[in-house]
């Protein structure tokens, strides 16, 4: 299991892209770099969360993502997911934690993120 890191801050935001899978062997360095990022003086208003390298999430992956949403509300930063696989959108459906993580719209593409439920067609949600 491989998992990539990189972190940009400008202004008021902050961006960690993340490469990789997101599962049990990985998901505490993703979860300690968002951290390190909160505890920054002052805090970025928005976290952007980066997952167009994201090749894979597990339960522990999700759950993860629940703790840095957890987290960020705690300190005022608003998350943001952003360039989310459509399998990951598909997780979050099943595991009705979509409208929890996602915000309304995406400011991006200008769409509805619910829009971009059940566009995966079958076999392609990389459920394991």
């Amino acid at each position: 299991m491989n998992l990539s890191l990189n972190v940009a801050t400008t202004g008021p935001s902050a961006r960690l892209q993340i490469s990789g899978d997101l599962v049990y062997e990985t998901v505490d360095a993703m979860v300690a770099a968002v951290g390190r990022l909160l505890s920054q003086r002052p805090a970025p208003a928005h976290l952007h969360l980066d997952l167009s390298g994201l090749a894979f999430c597990d339960s522990a992956g999700l759950s993860g993502l629940l703790l840095v949403h957890r987290q960020s509300s705690q300190a005022g930063v608003r998350l943001h997911l952003d360039h989310r696989p459509l399998f990951l959108d598909r997780i979050l459906d099943v595991t009705g934690t979509f409208d929890h993580l996602v915000a309304a719209s995406d400011p991006e593409s200008g769409t509805s993120s619910a829009d971009r439920r059940g566009e995966n067609a079958p076999g392609q949600t990389r459920v394991r």
